[in-house]
């Protein structure tokens, strides 16, 4: 395109200098060996610039003939070269796709066409084939040729890694992606490998000097680099919580500032500020992070935040987050199981059933199970309470690749992956179907909770046993099983309201009993004879 304007600037410039030319007529004289020669200036001007034309399309026709063989090479070189890069580019899709054979036939094109030392993919596609093919060990080989060679040291480096996972040998896969982290610290597989092994190790200081400030990059970037600094600062945290309360303190408030809602660090803080009896901001801590996420743990550590207090204070502590988080499961839980150690029934029972309406789950189940435990020890209504936790999803837990913890951990023990722990319901082990919980169920499993059973306590019979008149008496002690309910509640209104009872073996007059009107005496004979009359 410039090329264009350019030639069409000249041609305008040029008609433009014989438009000048024209306007201004004139005449030009040239004496040369005793010669003179009149003509017009725009004769003149013309055979000048004819002149220079034919120079140059001589010199033109010169030059190619005299660079015509270099120009013919060149040519046939450039179209060899062409028909090896697109065999080179057919191949390594062959490998992609996992065509063997396809692979082998374009990497023998390729070789005949270009050589290695031109073009060092051909050592990848090589690779690649051998590998498809089974030849692992040729393929190693080639890429330690490639790890070797400037140019292609993070590609042979990156094969010679994931070989290494292939086939277990962890150590050398550390190596590899430290060696390859170090010489491009901006490839994000190297960075990524070398932080797991380095966090699988737990050294903490080596992972955050890998991980880099993170300036650069997008806003995106910016935010999984904060993420991932945090839990590294809150692993550092928890490692050193027990011998340097206040690195693990100052750790994980560093980790609060690049991630305020990260449950873990704000954990930490708070335990190493309880350890240093500094409970007003151990529980500003855990106040806020409350607010922000309802989290079982917060709510757990926050109640029980000293081990010197009552239960009717841990209960206080837990009617507070339920007034900061009203109508929350966590929160009516809490509330629930501190009413139950306070021995207020009428409360945990309340809170428990509305927990479990919110959300329905095993630990809801199983509290009031404790709770009918404590207060009745009615085996009946405990089985029920029971059966449903079993039918109920199980609580929320710290959850990785299919593992549970107690606790929050900074890697998967699977995967080795960092920052792999979620807090999620887990999967359960149960076989069977797992029942879902709404509040409709939650409403009808109250609705069919057993009567409260009555139980008779055992009665103990004391009876004298005959001895010899030189040894003492004996008292022995039996204990007699008390009747069933039924039959107490039966007694009961015999007593309330006595019947007559009438033997089997009498037969009942025909005109009525002898309390009737119209009848004067007595008793039904046993030889069936009546002994009634009338009037």
């Amino acid at each position: 395109m410039i090329r264009i304007l350019v030639f069409a600037l000249f041609v305008l410039a040029l008609a433009a200098g014989f438009a000048w030319l024209a306007d201004r007529p004139g005449e030009l004289s040239i004496i040369w060996q005793g010669q003179r020669a009149d003509m017009s200036l725009m004769v003149a001007a013309t055979l000048v610039v004819s002149l220079i034309a034919a120079v140059m399309f001589t010199w033109w026709i010169v030059r190619v003939v005299w660079t015509s063989p270099h120009s013919i090479q060149r040519f046939f070189r450039a179209r060899k070269r062409d028909r090896g890069y697109q065999a080179l580019s057919t191949g390594l899709i062959a490998a992609g796709a996992g065509d063997a054979a396809g692979a082998r036939k374009m990497l023998g094109r390729t070789k005949g066409l270009l050589s290695a030392d031109q073009e060092p993919l051909i050592h990848l596609l090589e690779a690649q084939a051998a590998m498809i093919e089974g030849r692992y060990d040729d393929a190693r080989k080639k890429f330690e040729l490639m790890a070797d060679d400037p140019e292609t040291r993070e590609l042979g480096l990156r094969g010679l890694y994931l070989e290494a996972r292939r086939l277990g040998a962890n150590e050398a896969a550390r190596q590899y992606a430290e060696r390859a982290a170090e010489k491009a610290p901006q490839l994000p597989w190297a960075t990524e490998a070398a932080l797991e092994y380095r966090s699988e190790a737990g050294d903490w200081d080596e992972a955050l000097r890998l991980l880099g400030d993170g300036r650069s990059g997008s806003a995106e970037e910016k935010k999984a680099h904060a993420r991932r600094r945090a839990v590294l600062l809150t692993a550092r945290a928890s490692a050193k919580l027990d011998a340097d309360r206040k690195g693990a303190r100052d750790d994980a408030q560093h980790a609060l500032k690049l991630d305020e809602n990260f449950v873990p660090a704000g954990l930490i803080a708070a335990k190493a500020y309880l350890r240093e009896d500094n409970l007003r901001k151990a529980a500003s801590i855990l106040e806020k992070l409350w607010k922000a996420t309802a989290h079982g743990d917060v709510a757990k550590l926050y109640v029980r935040a000293r081990s010197g207090d009552s239960a009717t204070d841990r209960l206080k502590r837990a009617e507070k987050l339920e007034s900061l988080r009203p109508n929350n499961a966590e929160a009516l839980y809490a509330v629930a199981e501190a009413a139950l150690e306070t021995r207020d029934f009428t409360l945990a029972r309340t809170k428990a059933e509305a927990a479990a309406r919110l959300s329905p789950r095993e630990s809801a189940f199983l509290l009031l199970a404790d709770i009918e435990d404590a207060e009745t020890g009615d085996q009946g209504r405990i089985r029920h309470w029971m059966n449903q936790a079993l039918k109920a999803p199980r609580d929320p837990a710290w959850t990785a690749d299919g593992i549970t913890a107690p606790e929050w951990r900074a890697i998967s023990p699977v995967t080795g992956r960092l920052d792999a722990f979620e807090w999620k319901t887990p999967v359960s082990e149960l076989q069977g179907p797992i029942e879902e919980g709404s509040t409709d169920s939650v409403d009808e499993a109250i609705r069919t909770l057993p009567p409260l059973a009555i139980e008779a306590k055992p009665v103990v019979k004391i009876e004298p046993v005959e001895t010899k008149e030189a040894e003492k008496p004996v008292v022995v002690a039996s204990v007699v099983e008390p009747a069933p309910v039924k039959e107490i509640i039966v007694a009961e209104k015999a007593k309330a309201k006595p019947e007559p009872i009438v033997a089997e073996e009498e037969e009942r007059p025909f005109f009525g009993l002898p309390d009737d009107p119209g009848v004067k005496e007595g008793a039904v004979k046993r030889d069936g004879t009546s002994g009634f009359r009338l009037f």
